[in-house]
């Protein structure tokens, strides 16, 4: 860690009426690396980033980006950050061109500055042979590489990307790592939020585990797994001997850093472990003893260990808030962060119907042309 760390939150606080979405909110990001934010639903994830990019004042503590008090000097630190929200926020009805020239010139660039990075940036996405589309005739993962270029446009030291590969396939959201990571690499530091743990687990030097507004843990990767305990070693016994099973678990035990388990019926023998350094160990005391091995599998603890054990739920926002009295009865409790889950659920669902109609559309300008 740095003494100057790039972001900074001390006591950050946030309430909507009666209900509180930050609860003393501490982050610390240091500069050219990623930082995960994981959380579920509702944990205070997007009200935190709306605070760190000016867009949401806070009711308590302190927050500062580049030495720079969100509040304070928030004009300041906006020509400084980009942001990219859960879902792309561009101009379907303009070129991929069009709309990055449009957010240059909102960033007060001159008009021959900002084609000039639009090209740019285009030719960075691999969006170029696209460019004089309509975003409307772009794949999801076209749009949200056009979303992340428009966020880029005045080359951020600071970039927020609040579960940016929401919704993307595999395929695409791979692509879109590559592309977080080519960024860090040229000096950008990420603040990123996200639901997918194979994304924190490849992308995010450190983490932040966010529940009820707070940070409940943080470390590296492998710190946060070794919190939850360490390796375990399994053990399926080949053949169809009792005593081979016991034999197994006896071994186990004597290289294991804990109790062994047998299950007669798969036989299953299992034992925590300190390390892989004693696998060759276990496998040769089998060998020894003639007891036959039909599979060897060691397991690490994974970041879905980690956040299920620490928050008490299952990743991707599997949970569902109770309504309200007076709301709208879709599980709207007050938080905009449950409401921007529910809210871009509904969003992209209405994309995707725009996106059927306009297929639908063009087919039958082209029939009528063929007729």
């Amino acid at each position: 860690m740095t003494d100057n760390p790039t972001v900074l939150t001390e006591g950050l606080q946030k309430s909507y009426g009666g209900k509180r979405a930050l609860v003393g909110l501490d982050l610390r990001v240091d500069a050219g690396t990623v930082h995960g934010v994981l959380g579920p639903n509702g944990a205070g994830k997007t009200t935190a980033v709306r605070i760190l990019s000016t867009l949401l004042r806070p009711d308590g503590g302190q927050a500062r980006v580049l030495g720079l008090d969100v509040v304070r000097q928030a004009d300041a630190l906006r020509a400084r950050i980009g942001l990219t929200g859960q879902y792309a926020a561009v101009d379907e009805r303009l070129t991929g061109l069009e709309n990055l020239e449009m957010f240059g010139r909102l960033y007060r660039l001159r008009s021959r500055v900002a084609r000039a990075r639009a090209v740019e940036l285009l030719e960075r996405f691999e969006l170029a042979e696209s460019a004089g589309r309509q975003a409307r005739t772009y794949s999801g993962g076209m749009r949200r590489r056009l979303d992340l270029a428009a966020s880029l446009i005045i080359n951020p030291a600071v970039l927020f990307l609040d579960e940016p590969t929401t919704g993307l396939d595999p395929r695409s959201r791979s692509a879109m790592w590559r592309v977080i990571a080519d960024l860090v690499r040229d000096g950008t530091t990420v603040l990123l939020t996200t639901q997918y743990l194979e994304e924190a687990d490849r992308l995010a030097h450190r983490i932040s585990v966010v529940d009820g507004g707070r940070v409940i843990a943080r470390g590296t990767p492998n710190e946060l797994k070794s919190q939850v305990g360490g390796d375990r070693l399994d053990i399926v016994v080949g053949g169809d001997a009792a005593e081979d099973v016991q034999a197994a678990r006896a071994v186990l035990a004597r290289f294991g850093s804990g109790a062994a388990t047998a299950d007669g019926e798969t036989r299953r023998v299992s034992v925590p472990v300190p390390g892989a350094s004693v696998l060759s160990d276990v496998v040769r005391g089998l060998d020894e003893l003639g007891v036959p091995i039909s599979d060897v599998a060691l397991h690490r603890p994974s970041l879905d260990d980690v956040f299920l054990a620490m928050t008490g739920r299952a990743s991707a926002g599997s949970e569902t808030p109770p309504a309200r009295a007076g709301g709208d009865g879709r599980g709207d409790t007050g938080n905009p962060d449950d409401r921007d889950d529910r809210d871009d659920r509904d969003d992209r669902d209405d994309r995707d119907d725009k996106d059927d109609r306009d297929d639908k559309d063009d087919k039958d300008d082209k029939d009528m042309v063929t007729i």
